[in-house]
């Protein structure tokens, strides 16, 4: 067993660093072991799935600490010792952590088609990136279905949509790192829809969650590539957005767990990324399960980012410096 002192101290120390938790909370069993999540899905999101977990599992507690997916990488290669399991959406940053030897293999656990790397990482949703638009905002007004449509609606009103429009700043975001990068790979109309954003003084956020926030009030009109599904946990808030999968394509990517291998709890940890891809947490009839699973759904359909080495091409320091500069060549004005 490590030294718990040493375990705290470098918990603290990475803490200490700006790329805090945004949230932790402690889901508690009957005792035994305590699992440390950290992961960039909202507690409130999550909190069904480790609830049902915990009920089949009643020795077992959670320490669910929440992060950004780009803050994920800083706090686990300062800490490494610190958490046992990590669960993000940005699939190409766990990608690295498996790739650079931090997660342990967990050649047990049996996963549809291409959706692990190497029995070390394990995807267990789909989740598409959607355009959400302010209902209000179109009455009146054809509802945008691909991005070429969506151009032509912006460039018609240009002082309608001025300041309203709203996307991830993909410096920040590892998860609005992912899915530009795919969409610029699948389409050059990606960097067509940026400049008009940038032309019309498009605000930067750092999550779905408070893009969907400012869709609802009315401070935004448009939100690009927003995590459909957190829609969902919101259902107060259906009748005042319209949710766009866009039908010229659609970027979707698997939210993604692994173990690291520093853990003291292999087993436990194991029990929980197999719960989380057999997907039996969405077969709960109860409110508070939007994240769809990845069994039973058609990844081709889906146009699935793959877990592949190509997710590394733009982790390269020379090609994200590049994608940045064009990216904020397009966007910053």
């Amino acid at each position: 067993m490590r030294n718990l002192v040493l375990v705290v101290a470098c918990l603290w120390g990475a803490l200490a660093n700006a790329a805090a938790l945004e949230d932790r909370r402690t889901f508690d069993g009957a005792g035994g072991v305590t699992l440390r999540v950290l992961s960039s899905t909202d507690t409130d999101i999550f909190a069904p799935i480790l609830e049902a977990f915990i009920a089949r599992n009643p020795t077992v507690s959670i320490d669910y600490a929440v992060a950004g997916s780009a803050d994920i990488v800083t706090l686990i290669t300062e800490c490494p010792d610190c958490f046992d399991v990590v669960i993000s959406s940005a699939m190409d940053l766990q990608l690295k952590l498996a790739n650079d030897g931090l997660a342990r293999r967990l050649p047990g656990l049996a996963q549809p088609g291409d959706t692990d790397w190497r029995q070390t990482l394990f995807g267990f949703t789909l989740e598409p990136a959607t355009v959400v638009l302010n209902r209000a905002a179109f009455e009146g007004r054809p509802l945008p279905t691909t991005r070429q449509a969506l151009i032509e609606a912006l460039r018609a009103e240009p002082e309608h949509f001025r300041g309203r429009l709203g996307t991830y700043d993909v410096r920040l975001s590892g998860l609005g790192y992912l899915f530009a990068t795919q969409d610029a790979r699948t389409s050059e109309t990606f960097w067509r829809l940026m400049e008009v954003f940038g032309n019309l003084d498009a605000q930067l956020y750092c999550c779905s969650g408070d893009m969907i926030d400012d869709l609802v009030s009315g401070e935004l009109y448009v939100a690009y590539n927003v995590l459909g599904s957190y829609t969902q946990t919101r259902p107060e808030t259906l009748d005042k957005v319209a949710v766009i999968t866009p039908e010229d394509f659609a970027t979707t990517m698997m939210r993604t767990a692994l173990v690291l291998d520093t853990t003291d709890h292999g087993d436990t940890a194991q029990a929980l990324v197999a719960y989380l891809t057999s997907g039996a947490w969405a077969a709960q009839d109860r409110p508070g399960y939007p994240l769809p699973s990845i069994r039973g759904a058609d990844a081709q359909v889906l146009n699935v980012v793959s877990l592949d080495p190509g997710l590394l091409v733009y982790l390269d320091r020379l090609k994200r410096a590049l994608f940045l500069e064009a990216w904020s060549s397009a966007l910053l004005r």
